[in-house]
Formats: C-alpha cells, structure tokens, sequence
C-alpha cells in the first residue's frame, strides 16, 4: 500500500528478468511503494466481522490448509514448468455424476472428490460460507452438503482446470443446473477475491507494525509476496449481454450484505445492460398473446435471445470493504466480466496506439468461460487469441510494487497456477483443444464425459436417415477429404436430377464457403442463407426455393440458431457436416415435406463422433465408426 513512506526502488519502465534483482532482502518499507491493492485507508480496514481471516479451513478438531493457501505456497521449478509445457495428460480415476445421468468425472492425479468434513466451511470464508447458506435456506433450499452448488463448488476450490460440456442451460429447461453452477463459480470467485485481498492487508498490517516498533531487524522478504503485476485476479467471458446482466445481479446477491452497503453506477449497468423485469402490464399482455397466437420461435430460442443480445461489452468490478464498484477502471478492478469480442477490439486499439495496451490480463488467476457452446457460434478465434494474451509479462508497471510480486509471475509462470473453467450445453473439438492446449494448470484437470442416447426418436417424419462414412486420414485432411467424397459421391446425383427442394446443410462457415464456391464452378441453380446474407436476400432466397425457381438451398447451422427459419419446400436434405446442436438435427429433418420417398444423407467421418454420438447415441456412434461397412440407414 501506498501509505507514506520512502521508497526503496525506483520504477522501471516495464518488466522483464531484470525486475528479479529489483528485490531486496528488507520489507521494511515496502508499504511506501504503490501495489495492486492501492486504496483508502477505509477500503482496507478490518470489519471485525468475519471470523475466517487465518487462510485456514477449520473442522471440529483440525486446522487444515486452505486450498487457496496451499496454490499460492507451491514453488513450480522450471523443471516442472518444461513438462507442462508440452505435458500429455492421462485421466486415472473417475467417479459417477448423481445428478447427471449417463454421465462421470475424470480427473489426473489423485482423486481429490471425497465427502467434504459436514462441519467445515467447505473452503469458503466463514461470512461467504454462512450468506450462501442464507441465501440457499431462503431460496426453499433444506441439504446443502448435498447440493449441487455446494458439490461443483468444492470441484472449483480445487483449483483443476474444469471441463464441463454437458451442462444444461438456462434456455433450454435447465434454469436449476445452470443456476447451481453459476452460484458455485461465483462464490469461488468471490472467495479467491477475498481470500487474495485478506492476505495483502495482513501483510500491510504486519509491516506497518514493524515500521511502528522502531526494531531494526529484517523482515523475511519470501513472506510478504503476495501480489501479481495488476489487481485483476478474476476473467469471466461471457456471450451476450444478457447473460452477463444474470452473472453480475447473481454476483452482486452473493455478496455479504456488509460488503455492499453501496453499489456504485448500478442505474448506468441496467440502462447498459437492460434489465430482466417486466412490468406487470406488459407481462400480462405477453400473456394473452401466447395463448391467441403460436410463438414463431422454440421456446429455447425466445428464452435465450430475451434481452440485450448485443456481444460487444466489457466491465470491471472492484471489491472494497462496504463497496462494490462497477464501471472500475480495469487495472483497479478485482474481476472482470467480458466479451470475447470486446476483448478482441481492446487489443486491436493496443496495437495501433502504443499508450493503450491490455495489462490488466497479466495477473489474471481464474478464468471461467460460461455459455462456451453459444461463443462458438460467435466467432471461437477470438476467444483463443484472449488466451493466447493471457499471464503475459506486463509492457509498463502500473505502479505496481516488484517488492510484492510473487515469484511464478517474474518466472513467466503464470499461466501454470491459473485456473479455466470451461462450461458448455455440449462439447466440441475447439473446446477439447483449448482445454487440452492452453489449459496447463499445474494441479491438473477434471472434466465430464457422458454417454448419450441420441435424438432420432424425435423425428417425426416417416424419413430414410442414410449416413455415409467417408475416410479421413488425419484431421488435418477431414475438410478435403469431405469436400471429395461430395464432389464425387453425392454431387453427382444431385446434378443428373431434376428435382429440386434440395437443402444443403453445413455447420461452420468454413464449409459454407468451400461448398458455395463448389457450386458456383459447376453453375447449379441454388441460393444461400448464409452467416452474413441481409434480410432482403435471405427472403428471396426462401421464395425461390419454395417456388422451384432454384434447386438447391445453401444453410449454415449458426443462421439457424439465430433465426431458428422454418424453410418450406425441402424435399431431400443433405447435410453435409452433423450439427453441433443436436436438437437442430430433428429439427432440420422435421422440416421435409411431401409424404413420398422423403431421404435425408448424413456425411461423416471417424473426426465426427462428438456430434455423432449426441446424435445417434454414444454406442451406436462407436459401432458406425468402426464398422467395415460404411453406411448406416435409420428409419
């Protein structure tokens, strides 16, 4: 803190190895240097409230280290750091999910997911332990250690990165799972904020009782290291902006009532991010058009996108004794809660203009993507190049004190003691390698696997499901390797036909444009309602291909998942790549028309089993890909 006083160093211009022989064997003064922590005197005093100020987790008749403890005391060695670098990591144990069916956790390492002492606070603060417990006894709650809160809780307060990608989300009838699982994120995070803050204000009071006593004796410096490059020490990316409004109110109801006397700017977040209430005229009106009139859209779609759907915000949120300080300028913020989007906008300004940069991700600690299924119909670049900019040894100080700075980040360790936590409706490749790549958290990994039972049940048409495997051999070539199995397989029925009412169905935007080219060369009459085609295009595309004017209808799935279109006039469905949503495969299928000879042809490859097991189901999908032969007709 920066409480008066001399100080010992002065600033260098930004960090690199030379900020190691900035250390000095005396902390003696070290409060007169500005660190993370910078605030009022009011800010940092004591509440004399809370009754867990000792970083410990205390039972019945032990005093055990906290998990928090216990990560900020471990010494990584370079040794350990190189195999982490390039670490393959190998799941040894597993254990049921009770609550979720078909489904298990596996981890590396010891198993760690044992009944937690009834008498203990779980890991959590003893005020933040006996809120939740309020908030869960007021909420109907009447077993709290065998929630579902309190479990995925004690999953995060283990500090494993986590892969969740079977959770159900608030949109799609999971408002209880997706709810329990937000609390728990939320409470760990606010925990680590808490826990992280309550060690750098018992250091500031120990030396300043040092400086106080006049003694001349050197204090050990190894103890008061307690700090990274900036303050912010939690990132919570999130989709949409009404997403971020539940994330934050819930965030701000978990929070003691003594440590927000005061919201700061709560009127400007809700005119930002626009708020969930309705008045009750409104609702009552909404009430009597649902029962006159059949909603356009699926109930998961009107759910989902209610609200501000805008993907571009971001906002940092600072914790104080008695305050909670939203619109924070991010380098003075605790957490921030943030768009991969926005994120993306930040770094391009930063590289144009050499004053702005985006330190503020060098000390983050945990990152926690929520919603990750929905950010991957976004644009799942933008969410690698946020990692790719994570723990990132800061351009300039940002008055920050070296004296304090914990060793892992001088090291360039960083990204080894941070924690992600990865949460989605379903799982995909570009989350297993983000997971499997830019997840190197020393204290390992636990993610949940689950057998599936598939959706064909729920095609209601009378429709000839051909699936044809085609051979890759690497994932590397699946997309070539896809494209000419088309060309040469299927293409040509399609061309020698005269039928139309044909839909051509791609789930990434990649193959939407490799197949629009295709088409282009070999001038087949069709129209597109693709990513990026305007309102007045994507109408006349669907009258044309209604009224036979063209033969083939081009669709991707995440214009389908925005606009959830009923396209008339399908006749034989193509789909070319398996949907990542499986309740769009019924969908889709459900639309063909006519009740003579309706065919639906499915390509896939050994690469595809994430959506081919949500489809088909788990057993069937393993027997399809290893079967000699290579086709597979449902009815």
């Amino acid at each position: 803190m920066k409480r008066g006083g001399r100080s010992l160093v002065s600033s260098p211009p930004a960090f690199s190895n030379d900020a190691k022989k900035l250390r000095v064997s005396t902390v003696s003064n070290a409060t007169g240097l500005q660190t993370e922590d910078a605030e009022t005197e009011d800010d940092l005093e004591t509440s004399g409230t809370d009754e867990d100020d000792d970083l410990t987790v205390c039972g019945p008749s032990t005093v055990a280290t906290s998990s928090f403890t216990k990560r900020v005391e471990y010494k990584l060695s370079k040794v350990e750091a190189d195999d982490l670098s390039k670490k393959k990591w190998k799941y040894t144990w597993e254990v049921p999910a009770a609550d979720i069916s078909n489904c298990k956790w596996v981890g590396t390492g010891e198993c760690f997911l044992k009944d937690d002492d009834l008498s203990s606070n779980y890991g959590l603060k003893q005020k933040l332990y006996k809120h939740w417990l309020d908030v869960y006894k007021t909420s109907g709650g009447n077993d709290f250690h065998s929630s579902k809160q309190r479990w995925f809780f004690s999953l995060c307060n283990s500090y494993r990165d986590i892969l969740h990608g079977e959770k159900k989300p608030f949109y799609h009838k999971g408002l209880q799972e997706d709810s329990n699982i937000m609390d728990a994120y939320l409470m760990h995070s606010l925990n680590h904020i808490f826990r992280t803050r309550d060690l750098v204000r018992k250091n500031n009071a120990k030396i300043d009782k040092h400086q106080m006593s006049g003694k001349e004796e050197i204090l050990p410096g190894d103890n008061f290291l307690d700090q990274g490059f900036t303050r912010p020490k939690i990132l919570i990316l999130l989709p949409l902006r009404s997403i971020a409004l539940r994330v934050i109110e819930r965030l701000i109801q978990l929070t003691p009532a003594n440590s927000k006397v005061n919201v700061e700017h709560i009127d400007r977040f809700y005119k930002d991010f626009g708020s969930e209430e309705v008045s009750s005229d409104k609702e009552e009106e909404q009430s009597k058009n649902a029962k006159t009139k059949k909603p356009s859209k699926p109930s998961d779609h009107q759910s989902l996108f209610k609200g501000d759907t805008r993907d571009d915000f971001m906002i940092g949120i600072k914790f104080t004794r008695k305050t909670i300080k939203l619109y924070g300028d991010f380098y003075s913020s605790d957490i921030i809660v943030a768009s991969p989007l926005e994120l993306m906008t930040k770094f391009g300004k930063a590289e144009k203009n050499k004053e702005l940069d985006t330190d503020y991700l060098s000390s983050i600690e945990v990152v926690i993507i929520d919603h990750a299924d929905v950010i991957s119909l976004q644009n799942w670049s933008f969410l690698t190049s946020v990692f790719e900019r994570l723990n990132h040894i800061p351009s300039k100080q940002h008055g920050t004190n070296v004296m304090r700075i914990r060793p892992w980040y001088l090291d360039g360790f960083a990204r080894f003691y941070r924690q992600t936590i990865i949460l989605g409706y379903y799982l995909n490749p570009d989350m297993n390698a983000l997971f499997n790549h830019h997840c190197v958290n020393y204290q390992g990994k636990v993610k949940s696997v689950c057998e599936h039972r598939g959706v064909l049940p729920k095609v209601l048409s009378q429709v000839r499901q051909i699936y044809e495997r085609f051979d890759a051999s690497s994932i590397a070539d699946v997309d070539d390797a896809r494209l000419e199995y088309f060309e040469k397989k299927v293409f040509p029925k399609i061309k020698d036909s005269d039928q139309g009412g044909i839909m051509l169905f791609a789930s990434s935007y990649f193959e939407f444009v490799r197949l629009r080219n295709f088409l282009k060369s070999q001038n087949a009459s069709f129209c597109l309602l693709g990513d990026y085609t305007n309102q007045k295009d994507i109408s006349r595309a669907r009258v044309w291909f209604f009224e036979g004017k063209r033969k083939i209808m081009l669709y991707t799935e995440r214009i389908h998942f925005y606009r959830r279109y009923k396209i008339r006039g399908i006749r034989n469905l193509i789909i070319y790549s398996l949907p990542e949503r499986k309740e769009f495969y019924y969908e889709i299928v459900n639309m063909l028309e006519g009740s003579d000879d309706l065919a639906c042809t499915v390509l896939f490859s050994q690469y595809d089993k994430l959506q081919l097991e949500r489809i088909v189901g788990t057993a069937p999908a393993k027997r399809m890909i290893k079967s000699e032969k290579g086709v597979f007709v449902f009815c």
